[in-house]
């Protein structure tokens, strides 16, 4: 589906898509009528508008327009895997956010829960004009297709109601019924789940089988709604029946693990073997309105990239998740002492300073295609010159760390370069939803929680076997790799609890920076915990930060629900609690 991607706001005769206009599209660019759409090609053309919401963006958005990016950058932020960037005051309502100052009438709230909830409406303006459709009527492929659209339909709707739930926990379903009477002020008692089971099912039992049985790259298959709705399960620990469809994922052999782990963020590897559902980003030579332009603050805040350098030094790695990437004599991780000492980083030290990489601290691989570091060759550009591409200064909190796997590489500037109005970056990279990766660690997970050690045993060593095996970032001079890089597989489990750290850990580095990180904290009950660690650990490395973020409150553990959203609803919304 890569290329085909379009922007759609769509007022159609009959079929509004509104709520109080807070929950969906306001401006309208164009009107068609229904007799238009009730056929399998403009269900197709309402389908595509649906699949344009993944990356949240659309005309009218409500609140912060970076925060509505469908590859959650901005949840790193609030765990401990990132920065927001940039100075302290740029973005403000991030800071705050960062800072734990969260309030109910934050831009970045706001913004997530209305592009989430135009996705669901978007899903069910499908559904409602499938239903208007006599099936029995059409030929016999044509009534095949539209059970597929309604397949595809339901599939992000459910993925819609899954971010909905992992991000804001009580969620107003609003069905089509509800959507065709716009009513859409419904009441948030709880989570999603069952409507998400019944939605992904519904894709597994109706959706093409295959890859192959499958007219475009960007669209799921009936083993990628299996996928979905394995992590569905995951989220409950209902472990048994995630294990039972993540395994049905694995034994299929749809899929596999990319060779080379860079390949993961890169032209040559999207939609290959590792990826299982991704936005379709697309760069162009204009705009690049098909490029990933809620994450376009998130480059280098200094020259690296073209004649006028990229903009604008969001998105930086923290101190913790660079140290989490040191291991020990034999490759594994320091579960419980990463964070003894601190990852040498040049922080403090200015561009036309001597500095020195740590090039002899044994680490991971996956550290420098995670983490950019001063001195390290940045995606091909050239080596990292340190404060001079960081747009924070030493007085703000967000550290001295570029983010790597978001940004294209250097040979791709004619393919996943994409540019904006004002020569803000819309990177064409495509963000993986979920890739394979992703799903052995899952499984493993769920095996862990079910006593099956040995079969999360050998899930977690595939992944760090690939970690092994893949080239490693070389140095810059051509002396061979630019740091001490070892990687071991596990001799075993010893027992559960060992096992568990194990494929906790592993998910960090393995899938560090892609917006996964918050939420396996929250679904683990660990975030308290975790983050009062790290940011008394973060505050020893950059003490900018230690004077601002205040404390953790369990409240946090869900965000809030938009103190608009609850106005415009007439009170029917219930806030979160603490709030």
């Amino acid at each position: 589906m890569k290329k085909k991607l379009i922007c759609l706001s769509l007022i159609l005769s009959g079929f509004v898509i509104s709520c109080g206009d807070e929950f969906a599209e306001t401006p309208a660019v164009g009107a068609l009528s229904p007799e238009n759409l009730v056929n399998p090609q403009g269900v197709d053309l309402l389908l595509t508008g649906t699949y344009s919401l993944l990356d949240g963006w659309r005309n009218g958005i409500q609140g912060n327009q970076f925060a509505v990016s469908g590859d959650n950058w901005w949840f790193d932020v609030i765990a401990d895997d990132a920065h927001k960037g940039s100075t302290d005051s740029d973005q403000g309502d991030l800071e705050l956010i960062e800072e734990n100052d969260w309030q109910t009438s934050n831009g970045y709230f706001r913004a997530k829960f209305t592009s989430l909830y135009a996705g669901v409406n978007r899903a069910n303006a499908v559904l409602s004009v499938i239903n208007g459709i006599d099936v029995d009527a059409l030929q016999p492929s044509e009534a095949e297709a539209i059970i597929d659209q309604a397949a595809e339909a339901r599939f992000l709707r459910a993925h819609f109601y899954f971010s909905l739930t992992k991000i804001f926990g009580n969620v107003a379903i609003v069905s089509v019924e509800n959507y065709e009477a716009q009513e859409f002020n419904q009441p948030n008692p709880g989570p999603a789940w069952e409507q998400i089971e019944a939605d992904f099912q519904f894709a597994v039992e109706n959706l093409p089988a295959t890859r192959a049985d499958q007219s475009d790259a960007g669209r799921p298959t009936a083993i990628v709604a299996r996928a979905y709705l394995g992590k569905a399960h995951l989220y409950q620990s209902d472990w048994a029946n995630a294990l039972t469809e993540l395994t049905a994922v694995i034994n299929s052999g749809e899929f596999a693990l990319q060779p080379n782990f860079l390949d993961n963020f890169t032209a040559a590897g999207e939609n290959g073997v590792e990826s299982v559902f991704a936005i379709q980003f697309a760069a162009d030579a204009g705009q690049s309105f098909n490029g990933n332009r809620g994450g376009t603050l998130n480059f280098p805040g200094g020259p690296p990239i073209g004649e006028n350098g990229t903009c604008c030094g969001f998105y930086q790695p923290t101190q913790d998740l660079a140290n989490a990437f040191k291991v020990d004599g034999d490759g594994l991780p320091l579960f419980d002492t990463f964070n003894d000492s601190d990852f040498s980083s040049d922080y403090g030290i200015a561009s036309d300073e001597a500095f020195t990489p740590d090039t002899t601290t044994p680490v991971d691989p996956r550290l420098d295609y995670t983490v950019g570091r001063r001195g390290i060759d940045y995606n091909g550009f050239g080596p990292h010159v340190g404060a001079d591409w960081i747009r924070a200064t030493f007085a703000d909190f967000s550290g001295p760390y570029l983010p790597k796997k978001n940004v294209y590489q250097a040979g791709e500037l004619g393919t996943n370069q994409g540019e904006g109005a004002w020569g803000q970056q819309h990177s064409g990279v495509n963000y993986n939803i979920i890739r394979y990766s992703d799903v052995l660690l899952m499984a493993a997970e769920a095996a862990v929680e079910t006593g099956d050690l040995g079969t999360a045993l050998n899930y977690v060593n595939q992944v760090r076997e690939r970690a092994a095996n893949t080239p490693v970032v070389q140095a810059v001079d051509g002396s061979g790799p630019a740091a001490n890089y070892q990687i071991g597989v596990y001799a075993s489990f010893p027992d559960a609890n060992f096992a568990r750290q194990a494929v906790r850990f592993e998910r960090r580095v393995e899938l560090g920076m892609e917006g996964h990180r918050l939420f396996d904290l929250r679904r683990w009950n660990a975030s308290s915990d975790i983050l009062t660690e790290y940011y008394a650990n973060e505050g020893r490395a950059i003490p900018p930060f230690g004077a601002s973020v205040n404390a953790y409150n369990p409240r946090q553990d869900l965000c809030p629900i938009p103190l608009d959203a609850i106005g415009l609803s007439g009170g029917v919304l219930s806030q979160n609690p603490g709030y």
